[in-house]
């Protein structure tokens, strides 16, 4: 009696959809993350044992180190409208061109006489640009302008108070320190965050 000849079927799997998939959720997770800014001076903040996770926007960052303050606020149409504020204040005309290399700059550290050329330098010349910090002192506090015009901007762009953070060599002298706070309490902001870096807790 012959043998029955079962017909081998391919074993080939179309991969076309798989990869088309793949492809898909990679370009997703690239277009939606969010990369991380570097500082404009190295600072190595203090460890803490609780994390508190900091939310994405309606958050200003004022940076600490080596004696210099540098300033940032989350959110592109709030930083338009901050920068406007600041040069209707120091009657400062901007161009749209300077207004979108500013919305792109995660940190600021210039003063406002020098704001204009470092806004209009190119790519190349803004990754070496020297930022001096943000002057404190009494006679030119240009951070308080800007602390208030960025919460005065995201209030009315939001509806919701801006939250302040502080982020601060963990080695920063005490007087830089204090000037800032001083300048927050003086806008009746008392209540902000310290960014920090997380330690394990003690055994």
């Amino acid at each position: 009696m012959p043998r029955v000849k079962i017909a081998r079927k391919s074993t080939a799997t179309d991969m076309t959809a798989m990869c088309d998939v793949a492809f898909l959720l990679l370009t997703f997770f690239i277009m939606t993350s969010k990369f991380k800014a570097d500082d404009p001076v190295p600072v190595d903040i203090p460890s803490f044992s609780k994390t508190v996770v900091l939310p994405e926007d309606n958050i200003a960052t004022i940076t600490i180190g080596k004696g210099e303050v540098f300033f940032g606020v989350e959110g592109v149409p709030v930083r338009k409208l901050m920068l406007e504020e600041m040069g209707k204040l120091y009657k400062i005309t901007f161009t749209p061109q300077e207004i979108a290399v500013f919305a792109s700059t995660a940190t600021l550290g210039v003063p406002m006489s020098q704001l204009k050329t470092f806004l209009s330098a190119d790519e190349t010349q803004l990754k070496s640009f020297k930022q001096t910090g943000i002057p404190t002192d009494s006679v030119s506090n240009e951070l308080f302008n800007w602390i208030r015009e960025a919460r005065k901007a995201d209030l009315a762009l939001t509806g919701k108070a801006l939250r302040v953070t502080i982020k601060g060599d963990s080695k920063e002298e005490y007087p830089t320190i204090k000037r800032v706070i001083a300048i927050l309490q003086k806008q009746k902001v008392n209540k902000f965050s310290l960014i920090t870096a997380l330690r394990s807790a003690p055994k």
